[in-house]
């Protein structure tokens, strides 16, 4: 049982791993965005309270990009670590796609956002702001060829397989424009809009209520910081949400297409069903993986529609497929001793039901109550309103967790549905010329349970201290808010003169402020 164990294991720890990281990404690139519209805002208008959202809302971004790209190192070191045959495997597909990820996206992002930190009052405002732009531009492409290669392992394209069975790419276009990531990323980047959305109004409201109760006035700057800031996050998250919902339509389609299992297991659709029904609620055995013992209350044909665009055409259930799959692929795991202790072993193609099922509605849930957050923020704040209700407020600040949610369980169930395979087949192309891999013999040949627990409980310390100081960091710049140095005007756009000494000098100082969050 040891290979078991040791699969088991280090499925639990890139798990753990790529979710944690990927708390950080949306983050990245959404909060991203919006500081560059702040600071864009700010060099057309000249505003003041443009410039202080910039500068704070940049500390929260840099924080967050330094943190993300120091548990981002990790994801691909597991590949040699505890999953060697999968690199195997994969390498002629993802070779190319991480090195351009690495090569150009990450040094794009990161040498112009060193540009960015340390140009303030150094160089033309514009300039300054197309650093930025660019380091934004760069996380988004970078995220894309991560995605492209996730969706690879979700709909094989753009290869052929080798006379050892191994993929070789013939067509790296087709993958880069893989109809299945270019959904995935589209709907990956709205997200991340919500989460930068939701972090902005959370933390937005609770200023406002805190600058209200103290008596401080409505006409300074600080309160415009804020209430922009809210207005702004709020607009972005409801635009976001309606974006998000037409690009998961968009992917939810494609998933009916090319994993009817997943989609079927999403809903806990046991029997093939023509209209078939959405399911609200789902009780019983659902843990337990016998489909027969589910019982759900359900939308009729909502489901249906989502797969068809209709609301009368059959859906496939778990049962039905199960057995395509066994006749397809075969009913047991192959005799080989790469596959170890489950060689020979029945094949159980349905993932589990629990993760998939309850994954799914989190995503759903999550979304929407961010979404419901949002309308209470534009609400609350019209026609220079504040609100000063103790529950809206925090329950707001709250809520800045929904979406980060939402993005994890929409992670978790796009992997979890695709099991038992690591690398699922195309059904567009005929079956002998499919190309496949089973997680089962994905780990790496040799490692011991004892030496990927190890791995597992250190990278969990490790992992457990940086979500430690990074949680300091972000706490102690929001209970700080805007400084000081952030009311100082930086450089002016190209064109304009008669900057004197003492302006310098006062940029300088400021340039100093915008450097101090790392300490």
């Amino acid at each position: 049982m040891d290979v078991l164990d040791t699969l088991d294991i280090a499925r639990w720890q890139f798990g753990i791993t790529t979710v944690y990281h990927f708390l950080m990404v949306p983050l990245t690139i959404g909060l991203g965005i919006l500081v560059a519209v702040m600071q864009t805002l700010w060099l057309r208008t000249r505003k003041p309270e443009w410039l202080r959202m910039t500068r704070f809302w940049g500390r929260v971004y840099l924080v967050n990009f330094v943190l993300g790209v120091a548990t981002g190192l990790v994801q691909e070191f597991q590949f040699g670590l505890a999953w060697s045959e999968y690199s195997r495997f994969v390498g002629d597909v993802f070779g190319s796609l991480l090195a351009l990820e690495a090569l150009l996206a990450f040094f794009l992002e990161s040498t112009f956002l060193g540009l960015w930190i340390f140009g303030w009052g150094r160089i033309p405002a514009k300039l300054h702001l197309a650093a930025l732009w660019a380091a934004v531009v760069g996380s988004i492409i970078s995220a894309h060829f991560i995605i492209a290669a996730n969706s690879w392992m979700q709909h094989p394209v753009g290869v052929v397989a080798g006379e050892d069975g191994r993929p070789r790419q013939v067509d790296f276009l087709a993958v880069l424009t893989n109809n299945t990531a270019l959904a995935a990323f589209s709907h990956a980047v709205v997200a991340a809009l919500m989460v930068a959305g939701a972090l902005l109004v959370g933390i937005g409201l609770w200023h406002l209520r805190r600058r209200t109760l103290a008596g401080r006035p409505a006409t300074d700057v600080d309160h415009a910081v804020w209430r922009r800031s809210v207005r702004l996050g709020g607009f972005v998250s409801l635009a976001a949400f309606l974006l998000v919902s037409l690009t998961g339509d968009w992917q939810g389609k494609l998933m009916y297409e090319q994993q009817p299992l997943k989609m079927s297991s999403a809903e806990a659709l046991c029997e093939t069903e023509a209209p078939a029904p959405f399911s609200l609620f789902a009780w019983a055995k659902l843990g337990s993986n016998e489909c027969d013992d589910v019982h759900s209350y359900t939308v009729p044909g909502l489901l249906s529609f989502l797969a068809h665009s209709d609301f009368s055409t059959a859906v496939p259930g778990v049962d039905e497929l199960q057995e395509q799959y066994s006749e397809v692929y075969g009913a047991t795991y192959p005799d080989d001793p790469s596959f170890g202790d489950r060689a020979g072993r029945p094949v159980d193609y349905t993932p589990v039901l629990a993760a998939t099922y309850w994954s799914f509605r989190f995503m759903i849930g999550m979304g929407a109550v961010s979404a419901g957050v949002a309308a209470y923020a534009l609400w609350s704040t019209r026609r220079g309103r504040v609100p000063t209700s103790r529950i809206g407020v925090y329950g707001s600040l709250l809520a800045v967790g929904a979406p980060f949610v939402a993005n994890a369980a929409g992670w978790v169930f796009t992997e979890m549905g695709r099991q038992p395979f690591v690398v699922h087949p195309n059904p567009d192309v005929p079956v002998g010329e499919q190309v496949w891999f089973f997680t089962a013999q994905a780990v790496s040949p040799g490692i011991s349970a004892a030496e990927v627990w190890t791995s597992l409980v250190g990278l969990g310390l490790l992992y457990g201290a940086l979500a430690v100081v990074e949680l300091l960091l972000v706490t102690r710049l929001v209970r700080r808010g805007v400084t000081t140095g952030d009311t100082t005007p930086t450089p002016p756009a190209v064109g304009s003169s008669r900057r004197d000494d003492d302006d310098r000098a006062d940029d300088d100082r400021a340039d100093d402020d915008v450097l101090s969050f790392a300490y």
